[in-house]
């Protein structure tokens, strides 16, 4: 289905940051982390990690999953091809 102006802007915002494409990266690495573990791994503040996480998530480029207490982040379908993309114009 095709998606209409807003719909693509928000995708594209979704990745319009250096901390959301290393997030990207790292996530289609190493699936299942938590905001804790990508925090650490991109090297950045908690709170600054975990608001970018929800722009992803907004953008539907992130997938969440409880685990008890903990939230683990995977890339969604949409994740994925966007990192392909992004992959190619690298």
């Amino acid at each position: 289905m095709k998606k209409s102006k807003r719909e693509l802007e928000r995708i594209l915002k979704g990745v319009a940051n250096h901390n959301r494409l290393k997030i990207l990266e790292l996530l289609g690495k190493k699936p299942n982390l938590s905001v804790q573990e990508i925090s650490s791994d991109v090297n950045s503040d908690f709170k600054n990690i975990s608001a970018h996480i929800n722009k992803m998530y907004i953008a539907g480029l992130v997938k969440k999953r409880s685990e008890g207490s903990i939230v683990r982040h995977t890339l969604s379908k949409r994740g994925k091809s966007i990192l392909q993309f992004v992959r190619i114009i690298e």
